[in-house]
């Protein structure tokens, strides 16, 4: 174990909690943020952390009010949500749905932007979300990021600086609250990249013809089995979060995002009937993975389709088991599985390798780097070098230029470089959305220099950087948030 280094964390960070990892699989225990000072309590209440004053400020400018929604039981919540749903065109939320998510509003720190001469005053023209998750980064390792969600603005209000205030707002938040990295998924991915995001781990719809799809893979040992939601509701997602270390992407999470994947939400009840579950226990009778799809009829007969909306595995049997007992179903004639990694092992495991192809590949996750030592210190590396990173950031959170120094150990350390480039560093300058969407590992600094995204300033850097950084296990998030 390495000595705590002061000086290898970014602001608002403490060192008391900053350990090293003695090899590839020990989890790095990251420094978690310093918001004591903010009068907050054990990290638990940040929905009342006030809202920030220049984005206010701006809004003020133009008649507008930006504040925190009133969580409570006779706050404005429902008010809000209800905001938050016509924003994504979803249909109006029963009383009971609204009761429901009331009882978690807590848990995210909740926001508004309200017009006093709106025909309703009342309803928010504007809308985010955020909280603290733990995001997966390479070395099984978790770094604290800041989720960033629900983001709306009314159509009776564009081009009127709300979004810009409402984001800005969330970076200098989670900045000042020492989170070195924020994320979120995208519905319309032209609009983040202006913040700095970038997206670092990308998703797949995969389509499978199961007539050709004959299982050539290994014979799984274990057993499956046909179960209830129920079955799933605790020990589910105590597997989810136990497996989620193994692959960068994905992030820590529960509550409604958690019921969502299950059906077992409140207003949900119509999906939810069409949901069939399986689980997976090996040889010794322990939980390794489950399932969760629904059936689609389909003319001719026995050509019904799978919509595979979950699977999550803790072993390699488990994904075995799981899959051959999918393709192996009477009278389906295609599974559809969405959401899942860009690079599934599914493809080399049966007999025709076109049986399966990707349906659309897509951007998913997208990650904005807020504090550089920090964010470069905690994860793991696939190789030692000497790299030196010129970083742009309009915003001024991420910008400099930085050494990153890598032990053979996979392990870095981070500091200012005020001087020339070392003769033996390999350098490029690049913008945060560049670094960014290569922190996970999965998007090739290669690519983006042939791009024109990111600039050698030493011969061949950027190959040295893509070797270093690269993830043996492609970056990969399986959920919406």
């Amino acid at each position: 174990m390495g000595e705590p280094q002061v000086s290898r964390l970014g602001a608002g960070w403490t060192s008391s909690e900053w350990i090293i990892p003695a090899s590839p699989t020990t989890p790095l225990a990251v420094p978690r943020p310093v918001i004591a000072t903010l009068g907050l309590v054990n990290n638990h209440d940040y929905s009342t952390i006030p809202i920030d004053a220049t984005a206010a400020a701006a809004l003020a400018a133009d008649g507008l009010r930006f504040e925190l929604v009133d969580n409570s039981e006779n706050g404005n919540f429902p008010v809000w949500l209800q905001a938050v749903t016509r924003g994504f065109f979803g249909e109006r939320m029963s009383p009971e749905a609204l009761a429901a998510r009331q009882k978690t509003a807590h848990l995210r720190r909740n926001s508004g932007v309200y017009d006093n001469t709106a025909a309703d005053a009342a309803v928010p023209v504007g809308t985010a979300a955020s909280w603290p998750s733990d995001l997966t980064i390479p070395g099984h390792s978790t770094i604290p990021a800041w989720a960033i969600s629900a983001i709306t603005v009314s159509p009776t209000h564009r081009r009127r600086g709300i979004a810009r205030a409402m984001l800005d707002a969330e970076l200098r938040t989670a900045r000042t609250l020492g989170y070195p990295i924020a994320m979120l998924t995208v519905s319309e991915s032209t609009i983040y990249s202006r913040w700095g995001f970038a997206p670092s781990a990308m998703a797949a719809d995969w389509s499978i013809k199961t007539a050709r799809a004959e299982w050539i893979g290994p014979r799984a040992s274990g057993r499956v089995h046909a179960v209830e939601a129920e079955h799933l509701r605790t020990g589910g997602l105590e597997l989810v979060d136990r497996v989620r270390l193994a692959t960068p992407g994905q992030i820590s999470f529960s509550g409604v995002l958690w019921e969502r994947i299950l059906g077992l939400g409140v207003g949900s009840e119509s999906s939810a009937k069409k949901l069939r579950f399986l689980r997976y226990d090996d040889a010794s009778g322990e939980m390794r993975g489950f399932a969760v799809y629904s059936i689609r009829e389909e003319e001719p007969p026995a050509q019904a389709i799978l919509e595979l909306s979950y699977l999550v595995t803790a072993t390699d049997d488990a994904y075995a088991g799981l899959w051959r007992h999918l393709l192996a179903m009477d009278l389906i004639g295609e599974i559809r599985a969405s959401d899942r990694s860009i690079d599934e092992p599914l493809r080399w495991q049966i007999a025709d390798y076109r049986s399966a192809f990707k349906s659309l590949e897509r951007d998913h996750l997208w990650t904005r780097i807020l504090d550089v030592p920090a964010a470069l210190t905690a994860r793991r590396y696939h190789a030692p070098g000497h790299l030196v990173f010129d970083v742009r950031d309009e915003l001024g959170f991420a910008a400099g230029r930085f050494l990153l120094t890598i032990s053979s150990d996979g392990t870095a350390v981070v500091g200012t470089l005020t001087g020339d480039i070392p003769d033996d560093a390999d350098a490029v300058a690049l913008t945060v959305n560049e670094l960014s969407a290569i922190y996970l590992g999965g998007v090739s600094p290669v690519l983006l220099t042939r791009a024109g995204r990111i600039e050698e300033l030493t011969p061949g850097a950027a190959a040295v950087v893509e070797l270093c950084f690269r993830s043996s296990t492609t970056p990969w998030l399986s959920i919406w948030f």
